[in-house]
């Protein structure tokens, strides 16, 4: 009868696995980086906007012009996140569940807004619609305005933010595959009914997140907006162009105050964003549970 010694198997590293140093270095990199690129400046909004108190600073945000920028930002919003939002579902569903020509074409014009300047953007509303451009005298000849006016705030805003919607679709809707989408067909459902009885139950986080950035970016956008409002004070300015005239004028306590605004709408959009990215996240992962190939 022998007796068996087991022998406790050597310690591995992993590929991955690097000494405590490592990952505390890189960690304190990071987290250096963060607060003197991000919350340093964050806390420095703040602390501007109220530094010479809470009636400078309700003063400040409450003004006319400050009160006109507001409004025209969020109209400007309100009307092209749902735009964006039907064109977003729309090419994501085209792109994820049918075959056709052109769709990788359709792809690369959806990725546009993120390699074409918002400046250059706005310079070619200009040249289109502009008093001097292709319909300029078509628009003028029938009393439309579009440049230095809302209609073109909101063509600016809508071509900075379209792909968000769509871009944050079409991997979940790649992913998801066709299978549920023909079972409904099989079953006789029209395509109404499949769309918003399988396919959108599916995807409203990713939705709901494509939604959140488009909106964030809307209200953000400074370079397009900036070359077709005209900066005309009180009528034409949304929050950032407003602020950077106040800070031209040298009214610090006013631009930070109203700065601020944005500030405060960043944060809420920061957590927004991360409770809905787990939702995401989690669908993503149930997809690739069933063995659907993304």
């Amino acid at each position: 009868m022998s007796n068996t010694t087991a022998i406790a198997p050597p310690n591995v590293v992993g590929a991955t696995k690097e000494p405590a140093w490592v990952r505390w270095l890189l960690c304190s990199i990071a987290l250096t980086f963060l607060t003197l690129f991000l919350f340093v400046p964050l806390v420095s909004v703040f602390f501007e906007a109220f530094k010479k108190g809470v009636d400078v600073y309700l003063a400040a945000i409450t003004e006319p012009d400050a009160i006109s920028a507001i409004w025209l930002t969020l109209t400007a919003a309100i009307i092209a996140v749902p735009l964006n939002l039907v064109f977003g579902v729309s090419a994501a569903w085209a792109i994820a569940k049918f075959d056709f020509r052109g769709k990788s074409i359709l792809l690369t014009l959806i990725d546009l807004p993120f390699s074409v300047s918002p400046v250059i953007a706005g310079l070619i509303f200009v040249l289109v619609f502009g008093l001097q451009g292709w319909f300029g005298q078509w628009l003028s000849d029938h009393d439309l305005k579009v440049i230095f006016a809302m209609p073109g705030i909101v063509l600016a805003t809508i071509f900075v933010t379209f792909p968000f919607v769509a871009r944050e679709l079409i991997p979940l809707m790649q992913a998801q595959g066709q299978e549920q989408e023909e079972a409904a067909r099989v079953l006789g459902a029209s395509g109404f009914q499949t769309f918003m009885k399988v396919t959108l139950p599916n995807v409203k986080w990713a939705l709901l997140y494509g939604v959140i950035l488009c909106n964030a970016r809307a209200m953000g956008e400074f370079g397009a907006v900036s070359v077709v409002s005209g900066h005309i004070r009180g009528q034409t300015n949304t929050l950032p162009l407003h602020i950077e005239i106040l800070y031209n004028e040298y009214q610090m306590a006013a631009s930070f105050a109203v700065a601020s605004l944005l500030a405060s709408l960043a944060l809420v959009t920061l957590v927004l964003k991360y409770v809905v990215e787990r939702r995401v996240r989690r669908e993503l992962a149930q997809a690739n549970e069933v063995g659907v190939p993304a």
